[in-house]
């Protein structure tokens, strides 16, 4: 599947596809340009946010920052771990499904700054957003080239469910310390790896698909060195997965059940990993009885994302960009609930666009025109459905 010298160092064997680009631009620069293009894309998606919120009657603000988990979240930054709500007699919802760094960064924000807890967690989404685009560059570059590193944060930005890069969601700081992760284990920083897999895994419940990646990239390397490796591989590979691990043994000791307490809860949210038979239901329904936007929207999505990870296979990406969009692929296609919020759940699989970076790049060399009008579409696209999603649509995102 991977190559083993594209495993952690591709641009150690030769000057790769994107040398050219790489040689012309220094890279605060290049790095800037992509964080620039992404920071349009998401400024001119709020603003037509803003405008459509504004003919509706409704705040642009108050939807951005009080929406959806939101709410949950921001409870938990206030007043800590505790709330519960009974939906119904078999559904119960406790603020315990939900991990602690974001919160935890958006209590800090609002003790150290004059700034209300909403506006607060969308400064602390918006900061990781930028960190995270400039993660991905960094991938991308590394990978292909600053050309395609540029192309793949632009992409990023205007993905139909960008807008919860805006929002006070958690997306945004998962994928900033997943792109930063992966990044240090192409270049063989083993306890940076890890120790961002961490952080990963303390900010939403899939993101232990970032310590799989740091696992499975360990293990190949053990495999291939026949256990000669560094004692660094060793400390990133344990600590690559406690964030994630520290959080379910809490709840699993607070709800009196170590091993299953926390996957009790989220059962409680009807969310279960049941291998898809809950989507599948989902969709017969769907198809059969409704006539909604949003879900035939959703079905789209997560099929072209099957389609571009397979796309990534066959480019023969480096192992932990597989692993890690593969694992966030697997529980997206695997869980039941909450199924119109599978597109978000794929936001942090940043590495399933590459392939349409590298195609998008080609395009604008041969034929700038036919690549500006893709851009143009996209951005469109994006800026349309965010604004539905969240002004109009009464799903949760």
């Amino acid at each position: 599947m991977t190559q083993a010298s594209t495993l952690l160092r591709p641009s150690v064997t030769g000057p790769g596809p994107g040398a050219r680009d790489r040689a012309q631009l220094p890279l605060p620069a290049a790095m800037g340009t992509a964080l620039g293009l992404f920071l349009a894309a998401r400024l001119l998606g709020v603003a037509a946010l803003a405008a459509v919120s504004w003919a509706a009657g409704r705040h642009p603000l108050a939807l951005l920052g009080r929406s959806w988990d939101s709410l949950w979240y921001l409870g938990i930054a206030a007043h800590g771990y505790g709330r519960t709500v009974h939906h119904n007699p078999t559904v119960v919802y406790s603020d315990l499904a939900f991990f602690p760094l974001y919160p935890a960064l958006v209590r800090a924000a609002t003790v150290l700054g004059p700034l209300s807890a909403g506006a607060s967690g969308l400064i602390v989404s918006w900061t990781a957003a930028a960190v995270a685009a400039c993660g991905i560059y960094a991938v991308g570059a590394r990978l292909h080239g600053r050309a395609v590193g540029t192309a793949l944060v632009l992409l990023w930005g205007l993905l139909p469910h960008s807008v919860v890069l805006s929002m006070a969601y958690t997306e945004p700081v998962l994928t900033a310390f997943a792109a930063w992760s992966l990044y240090a284990l192409l270049t063989g920083r083993w306890v940076w790896a890890g120790a961002l897999a961490a952080l990963a895994g303390a900010a939403r419940p899939n993101g232990f698909a970032v310590a799989a990646a740091v696992l499975a990239t360990a293990a190949y390397e053990v495999w291939r060195q026949r256990g000669k490796v560094t004692h660094r591989l060793w400390t990133g590979a344990a600590l690559a997965p406690a964030g994630w691990a520290g959080y379910v043994l809490w709840v699993g000791h607070r709800r009196g059940d170590l091993l299953g307490g926390y996957f009790e809860v989220q059962r409680e949210w009807g969310s279960r990993f049941d291998f898809g038979r809950g989507s599948v239901h989902f969709i017969r329904h769907m198809l059969l009885h409704e006539d909604r936007f949003v879900s035939p929207m959703t079905m789209v999505i997560v099929a072209a994302a099957v389609v571009l990870y397979a796309l990534l296979l066959a480019d023969r990406a480096p192992l932990p960009l597989v692993v890690h969009s593969g694992v966030l692929l697997l529980v997206a296609l695997g869980g039941s609930g909450f199924f119109e919020s599978k597109p978000r759940f794929l936001l942090p699989a940043f590495p399933l666009l590459l392939p349409l970076a590298r195609a998008l790049v080609r395009t604008a060399r041969a034929r700038p025109g036919h690549a500006t009008v893709v851009v143009a579409a996209l951005a469109g696209l994006s800026f349309a459905y965010g604004a539905y999603l969240v002004v109009f649509a009464h799903t949760p995102l």
